[in-house]
């Protein structure tokens, strides 16, 4: 058999493959540009890049997606499912990691660190009566999103003092609330009295754009809005403004809607911001347990089992799943 990836997984995950399966790696986010190892494919991992209509309608051989993390927005989950391909996620692998980078950047941001640290690097000892630092602890966090990651991400900002709330219209108000944050069935009420906003949700038709002018408007002068989910879901030059003219106190993104940014790009030259490189699941913990995930998934589905964390389970009521 034989697997296609647009970027190696870590050395575990490959381990994995050895004396299983041909391995081509591509280094590219295109397949587009190398169709023809996709039409021997059977196996087609995307780490960067996408994997669109064209490239599954054309790769004959194909018969799993494999992605090394729970979101899946650069597949083409439809036509995989219209295909007969499962489409292998790892939820829960990097759950932890993405949740302590967000409450990283709360620090970061409560405590001026990046400012901080550019002005002593510039010779400024005098940043330090700036007074812009304050303690987390008693701060209002709103959650937008409430899956494992922001359920996980809540709990730690419960652990330092912090008071939760949150908004999640798939979750019910008794589970919020056994979890002791406040449920809001409205995410723009949240807006209006938290200090900080963490985002949480998968980027969909539903929720791009969703953080706008008019709901950064809704927000306190004082409050921070942090972003470890998907690029597109904030209206990045929204935010800019926001940012530059005072309207919140500042942000922190791990994510941008078009990656890698360019260097022109709007937030990364706006004020109060705190950045970067899509990076909060790439601890090395979290890396090994996505690769493990993905390819025992991706070889499960090529021995034919059902395997289990997929994107698109009805994609086993396919005819070409009918009998197994």
């Amino acid at each position: 058999m034989k697997f296609v990836m647009t970027q190696a997984v870590c050395p575990e995950g490959m381990r994995l493959l050895e004396g299983k399966a041909d391995v081509y790696v591509a280094d590219h986010g295109e397949p587009d540009q190398y169709m023809d190892e996709m039409k021997e494919a059977d196996a087609f991992i995307v780490r960067i890049g996408k994997c669109d209509k064209n490239v599954i309608e054309n790769s004959p051989t194909l018969r799993v997606i494999g992605r090394t993390g729970v979101g899946y927005d650069s597949v083409d989950v439809e036509a995989a499912t219209r295909a007969g391909i499962p489409v292998v996620i790892t939820p829960g692998a990097n759950n932890r990691s993405v949740a302590e980078h967000a409450v990283g950047m709360m620090f970061a941001l409560a405590k001026n660190f990046v400012e901080a640290h550019n002005e002593l690097k510039n010779g400024n000892w005098k940043i330090r009566d700036a007074n812009k630092a304050f303690e987390l602890q008693g701060k209002k966090v709103g959650f937008i999103g409430l899956g494992a990651i922001g359920m996980e991400t809540q709990a730690l900002c419960k652990a330092i003092g912090m008071e939760t709330a949150g908004y999640d219209p798939y979750i019910s108000r008794e589970y919020v609330e056994e979890m002791g944050c406040e449920y809001y069935e409205d995410y723009r009420e949240l807006l209006k009295v938290c200090d900080f906003i963490s985002i949480h949700v998968p980027l969909a038709e539903a929720t791009k754009g969703m953080i706008g002018v008019k709901e950064l408007s809704l927000m306190k002068k004082t409050a921070l809005l942090i972003n470890c989910s998907r690029g597109g879901i904030v209206d990045e030059k929204a935010l800019a403004e926001a940012l530059n003219t005072g309207r919140i106190a500042g942000a922190g993104t791990d994510v941008f809607a078009e990656e890698p940014p360019t260097t022109d790009h709007p937030l990364l030259h706006a004020k109060n911001l705190v950045y970067s490189p899509h990076s909060a699941a790439q601890t090395k913990e979290a890396v090994i347990r996505m690769a493990d995930m993905c390819i025992r998934g991706c070889l499960a589905v090529l021995n034919g089992e059902k395997w289990q964390y997929v994107a698109n389970p009805k994609v086993y009521e396919h005819p070409k799943w009918a009998e197994r």
